[in-house]
């Protein structure tokens, strides 16, 4: 019996993200959501235009067209690339900002190094190395233990050369179908299902790729303060935390979801002729140019290249059939069009309630009406955002709209209060990363959670996330209050 074998994943959702029990909503369901959307809208509008005084008619503008797509992601649950899209062109037809504002998003560097970074992970799938390495790495893994953390650091790793969770979970599928029909065990099994979206979401936070939302946090961080943590700057803040709540989340599954036996019964070996054979030259010379790559994106402030420049170059380097054996064309259908799309219409959103002025007045009024008492806490106040930001995956769905959201609504008013805003913004950054509450709430989640017969229940996250959450929010203030002082990002 072999280990486990590379085969393709057939999730039974009609769309990507959705969980076969998410059915569509009932009737009467919609007309609630009718009912309280023009409620929420009619009070906004009142509230904004009538009853906010000192605010000029673009901030007025701006602020309307935020409430109206915080409105439509979670009471009416739409689509989030249509309503991105739809509330930044609103933006330059009201006059509240420039057309350039909006044409610009599509060329912001965080989309174009997006692209690139999709295009390498659609390279890094089709030669099969990743998987590969994971296959020589586990094959004589004894215990399922031995399993379970080895699996942690390897899901880890992919964070720094694979850009989106969605993307991660697709290209790690296998390998857990692989090893769930070698283990045959249904307990072993649900736990390890629980293992790959569970890692893939706690660690993306320890890279500055690892997801959309973190480039959309350091373009605000530079027009807050005209500066953001570079690749290993954000490794060296957000990494050893997201280490840490990754081999949190292994210790739980192996404590709290499998019995001592369990947890030490044996794996059966591959026979040597199922070894994986060594590394093609051809997956070699991939690997040589991705981790390139990456060295440059390391040392970036001594060479002065920009990221986008150097993951557009190693895109098309790659992206060459003599070289991959995959041609431009091919490589850019596995392009995530619908996240890049999304990315440069929040941006847009996130651009107008800085450049009118709006996130500063938000700020103002916030902290008028609750006093500076709270600056004497700092702790508080962090852990105040952490809690919020954690709990706000049940509400908006999208993580990179949970940033872009929370930052002008939540980091920076609290800002207000003494905290600094760079720790705050990278606070709600990392904090919305925990969103596997929910088969919705994510992607790698709903696609593990998809397969035929479903590993976990809606139940096995619920109890989960109950472990995870309060660990997760005392490790993340603990960071934020003592741990990031002393690298040198400022508390107050």
């Amino acid at each position: 019996m072999t280990l486990y074998a590379i085969a393709p994943v057939e999730p039974r959702a009609d769309r990507c993200g959705e969980h076969p029990a998410a059915t569509e909503p009932t009737v009467p369901l919609i007309r609630v959501r009718q009912i309280v959307t023009a409620i929420v809208l009619v009070f906004s509008a009142v509230l904004i235009f009538l009853a906010i005084d000192g605010l000029t008619m673009n901030m007025r503008l701006t602020l309307a067209v935020f409430v109206v797509t915080i409105t439509a992601w979670t009471i009416l649950d739409l689509p989030d690339t249509p309503v991105a899209l739809a509330g930044a062109a609103i933006l330059p037809v009201v006059g509240a900002i420039d057309e350039d504002v909006l044409y610009r998003s599509l060329g912001n560097d965080i989309v174009w190094l997006m692209l690139a970074a999709f295009v390498v992970a659609g390279v890094l799938r089709q030669v099969g190395v990743i998987e590969q390495i994971i296959q020589r790495l586990l094959a004589r893994l004894a215990t399922v233990q031995s399993l379970f953390w080895t699996l942690t650091l390897l899901i880890s790793a992919t964070a720094f050369i694979i850009p989106s969770t969605s993307a991660r979970a697709a290209m790690l599928a296998p390998v857990y179908l692989g090893l769930a029909a070698a283990i045959g065990n249904p307990r072993v099994n649900r736990a390890l299902a629980l293992l790959f979206p569970s890692v893939i979401l706690l660690s993306a936070g320890a890279s500055l790729i690892g997801a959309g939302a973190h480039l959309v946090a350091t373009g605000m961080m530079e027009q807050l303060r005209g500066q953001s943590p570079d690749f290993l700057g954000w490794i060296a803040l957000a990494g050893p935390f997201s280490l840490l709540c990754s081999l949190l989340a292994c210790a739980v599954l192996l404590r709290f979801f499998l019995t001592r036996e369990e947890r030490v019964m044996a794996i059966a070996q591959r026979a040597e002729a199922d070894i994986p054979t060594s590394l093609t030259r051809q997956q070699w010379t991939v690997l040589t140019i991705a981790g390139t790559m990456v060295l440059l994106f390391a040392t970036q402030p001594l060479h002065g290249i920009g990221m986008a420049l150097i993951g557009i170059v190693t895109a098309l380097v790659l992206a060459n059939e003599r070289i991959s054996g995959l041609s431009l064309k091919a490589a850019l259908k596995g392009v995530e069009w619908n996240l890049l799309l999304f990315l440069a219409g929040t941006l847009v959103i996130g651009e107008a309630l800085m450049e009118t002025g709006t996130a500063n007045v938000l700020a103002e009024r916030m902290v008028g009406l609750a006093g500076n008492r709270l600056a004497a806490w700092p702790a508080l106040v962090i852990g105040f955002a952490v809690l919020v930001a954690t709990l706000s995956h049940l509400v908006i769905t999208s993580r990179t709209a949970r940033v872009t959201v929370l930052i002008p609504a939540l980091a920076l008013p609290l800002a207000a209060l003494g905290i600094d805003p760079l720790n705050l913004v990278m606070v709600i950054t990392l904090a919305s990363g925990f969103c596997q509450t929910l088969i919705v709430s994510a992607k790698p989640v709903a696609l593990f959670g998809a397969m035929d017969p479903p590993p976990f229940a809606q139940a096995d996250l619920f109890r989960l996330a109950g472990f995870l959450i309060v660990p997760f929010v005392v490790l993340l203030v603990a960071f934020a209050t003592l741990v990031w002082p002393l690298q040198g990002m400022q508390l107050y």
